[in-house]
């Protein structure tokens, strides 16, 4: 990883937003800029130098990993070290100085205390997505993880499907998932998997319970793991017993919708555009109103990153981006669907991250 590179664009950024410094809070952002991977740590990126804080525990992890920063080992917590450090260097005594925080990311506590050891030497100025902008577009070297983690992840389905059966626990399933990404590599989880049988498919966020899954009903699972520190994410929803007319016809709408608004992935269109196809494949049979969710978000060192794939988001689509594109269905009392795969975005289309078959699977 180029976390040197990185730096320097980020510098520019400020020189461009006249900040004199900015202070990295968020871990993930730390972790994107200099590769610091601990729990512990405050990046302060400066045109003159960058220096990177943490405390004893992490003395010798930070010597190997950090780059593009001088690493401080403080005996104070890192963001009280942090204002320490800018106080004795000096900074703002030769104009007023201008200190970037991380607002989204920041606490009020965190904030004010930052206000009060500065002593108002330093004009705090929030930003917003500084870091995150720039990582919304992977590199080749982040592209490879990411495929390495969505593969690793699609291979998981394969456990679910030896384990669903009707009388079998949600949480065994989902147990027999994440101990076979273990076995198999991953770092852990993206995100606790979430294994939704019978008539509790129709939550969308439904987390594995203690629910046994009943003898016939969809089974939504969606799960993904860590590698590399880069996060995977992918949803099959399966069928348990004879499906019905109408489950096929609610399962295959699904899946028509993910495959339009996949066709509709390149570079050049808005994310909005991207909502729509699906959205709109699924008003043409019927069931938009059934579909209570954005269409999909950006994947990276979080789960959960910038763009939004949803409606009225006007974010354009560059090559780099890693996106997940996964309508769903979901009709309280009955049962849901939802159909979800990672794609990387390419200057005339899209390429499907563990592309594999998506023809409803009865069990």
């Amino acid at each position: 990883m180029d976390h040197r590179g990185r730096l320097k664009k980020l510098q520019s950024v400020l020189e461009r937003d006249s900040l004199d410094v900015l202070l990295v809070t968020h871990l993930p952002n730390v972790r994107y800029l200099c590769g610091f991977t601990g729990t512990s740590g405050v990046l302060a990126v400066c045109e003159d130098g960058n220096v990177f804080l943490t405390d004893g525990r992490y003395r010798e992890q930070a010597r190997a990993e950090v780059r593009g920063a001088r690493v401080i080992i403080a005996r104070k917590p890192p963001l009280a070290a942090a204002a320490e450090w800018l106080m004795e260097n000096k900074v703002g005594r030769k104009k007023p100085r201008r200190l970037g925080i991380e607002s989204e990311h920041l606490t009020v506590a965190g904030r004010t205390q930052l206000a009060r050891l500065l002593r108002s030497e330093l004009r705090l100025r929030e930003t917003r997505g500084l870091v995150e902008r720039a990582r919304m577009v992977k590199d080749a070297d982040e592209i490879a993880c990411l495929r390495a983690a969505a593969s690793l992840g699609a291979s998981l389905f394969e456990r679910a499907l030896e384990v669903i059966r009707p009388g079998v626990k949600e949480n065994e399933v989902a147990a027999e998932m994440e101990y076979a990404a273990r076995r198999a590599g991953a770092e852990e989880m993206s995100f606790p998997t979430i294994i939704a049988a019978g008539k509790r498919s129709a939550l969308p966020h439904g987390r594995a319970s203690r629910a046994a899954i009943p003898s016939r009903g969809f089974v939504v699972c969606d799960f993904g793991v860590i590698l590399s520190g880069y996060c995977s994410d992918r949803t099959r929803t399966v069928h348990v017993g004879r499906a019905t007319g109408e489950a096929r016809r609610m399962y295959e709408a699904v899946r028509e919708a993910q495959a339009v608004a996949i066709e509709t992935v390149r570079a050049g269109v808005s994310v909005g555009e991207v909502d729509h196809a699906a959205r709109n494949a699924l008003k043409n049979k019927g069931l938009a109103r059934h579909f209570t969710h954005s269409t999909g978000h950006g994947v990276g060192l979080e789960i959960h990153e910038p763009p939004r794939i949803a409606a009225g988001q006007t974010e354009v689509l560059r090559p780099g981006m890693v996106i997940t594109v996964e309508p769903g269905v979901y009709i309280a009392g009955s049962g849901g669907v939802r159909i979800e795969d990672m794609v990387v975005v390419t200057e005339r289309g899209c390429e499907v991250l563990a592309p594999a078959s998506k023809e409803l699977i009865t069990i």
